[in-house]
């Protein structure tokens, strides 16, 4: 499937590999719409791809038995989706699904597993993300026990920002609640103390954000320590923010 509008090098970390690199595995990659709310992976399931988002957001879940869920990270065009299979594993114990529409590149799992044992840029690429994407995780814990929703929310704003090529997002108040694992008037009370102060605007599911600074002030450290372990471990990674 080809697209002019589409190129795998929307994708930062296979924009950051050496050429001989990118063209050795560029007959892999799949171009593959992601629609609102596709499920990539579920908890558990086998893993039969990789993914690497270029125009679209991914949010990482992990669902309780009673279905309620918290959203652990998020994967855009600054990363890949299916981490386990280079890692050692066949599953994974997290669900992903798409929380903002576009497209993205997948490769077969049987490629993604010989390209990483060559032991070369490739593997140490997706390593240094991996640490990286592990900050995020723990951070988000953190976050969502320690920090105000209104924080969380800024928090949850200021990460899909930097993965989308805009200032906005189509997102549901309910949606942004389950992602936070929080109850909805939570995110309503938080979503409407941030309008009144100019900072986004929001209404009927579709959230822009209008003064990004004054939204990082409002934000705890959490964010400002994922940007941070990024930027260690990844600068190679030419992107707005990462």
């Amino acid at each position: 499937m080809t697209d002019p509008l589409h190129f795998p090098q929307q994708n930062l970390l296979l924009n950051a590999l050496p050429d001989e690199d990118f063209e050795r595995i560029k007959p892999m990659l799949e171009l593959v719409e992601m629609p609102l709310g596709l499920v990539l992976y579920e908890s558990g399931g086998q893993l039969r791809h990789v993914y690497f988002p270029t125009t679209s957001i991914v949010s990482l879940l992990y669902v309780l038995e009673n279905g309620a869920s918290a959203e652990i990270a998020v994967v855009g065009n600054e990363g890949i989706l299916g981490i386990s299979l280079f890692m050692g594993g066949e599953t994974t114990p997290s669900r992903a699904v798409v929380q903002s529409a576009g497209y993205g590149y997948r490769m077969s799992a049987k490629n993604l597993k010989e390209e990483f044992k060559r032991a070369g840029n490739m593997m140490r690429l997706l390593l240094r993300y991996t640490q990286a994407l592990i900050t995020q995780m723990a951070q988000t814990a953190v976050c969502n026990r320690h920090h105000t929703v209104e924080q969380q929310l800024c928090r949850w704003l200021l990460l899909s920002m930097d993965r989308l090529s805009g200032d906005q997002l189509n997102m549901t108040q309910e949606l942004i609640a389950n992602m936070l694992g929080v109850r909805r008037e939570g995110v309503t009370e938080a979503a409407r103390k941030l309008q009144n102060e100019g900072l986004i605007q929001y209404a009927r599911g579709h959230i822009k954000v209008i003064d990004r600074p004054g939204l990082e002030n409002r934000s705890c450290e959490c964010y400002q320590v994922v940007k941070t372990e990024f930027d260690r471990l990844l600068p190679e990674l030419e992107s707005k923010v990462y």
